[in-house]
């Protein structure tokens, strides 16, 4: 990576952030300060229970918005931008034309599990497997996906013959259509969430693409997060860093701190421990690169809840209560002795790995509970999934102090503070808004300590832990239910 001039540091940075639902674009100062923002949301189409679909089309299309929408801002115009990054969305896949960057078939999301029966074969792998890519078998990843499509989707007959056909991570298919000569190339982060790329070599495995049965001259070629991609098509803008959504959040606060748990709570919660610069094999958890540059690569423990905002969006279409997220806030206050909800929605992630669909909440021999008591143990169920992902990280011998929440759901003072009771540890929720977009624009601006307004001290939220004996009594409830400990 270069490092920017003093002349360069007076510009922005500007950070695009494509989430599940929506895109955003950011722009930042050197500071860590935010100049201008735009957010399109972008539709997410469930054909089934386990076919999930987004359109290209849109998604490049609501990039292109943003950005442009940035970019017009008078103070931004005035500074200029020195640098960008790009957060995506990680798992999600999708085939296009290598040479136009014309899609070629709908996104399949991360959440999509068509594509399960296809890593049946492959059951006696999957230790194998884990130990090179870091990752379980599971559909949820891009590998299935890609080798799916190559089976169900004709119209990939012809590229494939004319040596046009090129997929792969959603990154990838932005990037080709983001930066000027179509370029066919992908981070490290997002590559290695296809489950084919070698996590310790940080390139595409032979080994796996033949156990996927992928040609490798149909996947793009892997770099570093943190290194030159290319110029922004139309604006002479490099783009510096590339990374996964989930990755570039943990980076939100600047340089990672030993013993702190990452947690990150959207759609789904991910789970992130630092490990430093010495990768970790775990029976239970996946292994993942936190970021790379041409000299270093830091990797990280990661735990996956797939049912959080998803699971609270099932609860609120499911009970007909569209109006339920609104009160969450309010009932997790006043709601003390919720029943106990075992949350399976959209399978269960680590460190259980089960694809059960079963949701419920266990008899307590009441009356049917009311709608925020319901609500409010959807809530604890998604702390409770986290707790124990801690408990697996701390099985390790890591020692965990503090844990930093961050993610759309972490605004409700009652879920931080339930953690923290859970856990019993200090829940840090710092001032960051958008943890993925300051990320990237961190990692693309190749700075070395924390953003600036945030060690000038910014507002920060600290939960200490309470007593919470009756909670920890659920806690134990909901863990005998799935058979943990």
């Amino acid at each position: 990576m270069t490092v920017l001039t003093d002349q360069q540091t007076d510009k922005l940075i500007l950070a695009l952030d494509i989430g599940t639902l929506s895109v955003r674009a950011s722009v930042y100062d050197f500071a860590g300060n935010e100049i201008a923002f735009a957010e399109q949301p972008i539709a997410l189409y469930q054909l089934s229970s386990s076919q999930i679909e987004q359109d290209p089309v849109e998604i490049n299309t609501a990039v292109y918005h943003v950005m442009q929408q940035a970019l017009a801002d008078p103070i931004v115009q005035q500074r200029g931008i020195a640098c960008a990054g790009l957060a995506s969305q990680r798992s999600s896949i999708v085939a296009w034309n290598r040479h136009t960057g014309e899609p070629l078939t709908p996104v399949l999301s991360w959440q999509d599990r068509r594509a399960a029966s296809y890593l049946e074969p492959l059951a006696s792998k999957s230790v194998a497997i884990k130990k090179k890519s870091g990752l379980f078998l599971s559909p949820h990843y891009g590998a299935s996906k890609l080798r799916w499509m190559l089976d169900n989707y004709p119209e990939l007959e012809r590229p494939l013959q004319n040596k046009a056909l090129i997929f792969g991570p959603l990154a990838a298919f932005v990037i080709a259509n983001l930066l000027d000569g179509t370029p066919c190339i992908v981070d490290h982060v997002n590559a290695s969430r296809t489950q084919l790329m070698d996590l310790q070599k940080h390139e595409w495995s032979s080994e796996l693409l033949k156990d996927f049965g992928i040609a490798r001259e149909l996947l793009p070629d892997c770099q570093p997060t943190q290194s030159y991609f290319g110029t922004i098509r139309g604006t002479g803008i490099p783009l510096t860093a590339v990374n996964g959504d989930q990755n570039a959040a943990i980076h939100g606060s600047g340089k990672l701190d030993d013993g702190t748990l990452i947690v990150n709570v959207g759609t789904g919660a991910f789970v992130l421990l630092s490990t430093n610069t010495q990768l970790m094999q775990h029976p239970s958890l996946l292994a993942s690169i936190a970021n790379s540059s041409a000299d270093r690569v830091t990797y990280l423990l990661e735990g996956t809840v797939n049912g959080a905002g998803a699971a609270i969006k099932w609860a609120a279409d499911a009970w007909g209560a569209p109006d339920m997220t609104a009160m969450l806030a309010d009932w997790l206050n006043t709601v003390e002795t919720p029943p106990v909800f075992i949350n399976t929605i959209g399978g269960l992630g680590s460190p259980f790995w089960r694809s059960e669909q079963n949701p419920h909440f266990l008899p307590n021999g009441r009356t049917e509970p009311a709608l925020p008591e319901k609500a409010v143990a959807i809530i604890e169920s998604i702390l409770f999934l986290i707790a124990i992902n801690l408990e697996a990280m701390s099985n390790t011998g890591k020692s965990v102090k503090r844990i930093r929440i961050t993610g759309g759901l972490s605004a409700m003072d009652g879920l931080c503070q339930r953690l923290a009771d859970l856990t019993q540890r200090v829940v840090v929720r710092p001032e960051v808004k958008q943890a993925t977009s300051q990320g990237i624009a961190w990692l693309a601006a190749n700075l070395s300590e924390g953003w600036q307004n945030l060690r000038e001290g910014s507002h920060v939220d600290y939960f200490l832990p309470k007593n919470g004996r009756s909670l920890k009594v659920r806690y134990r409830q909901f863990c005998s239910e799935l058979g943990w400990r």
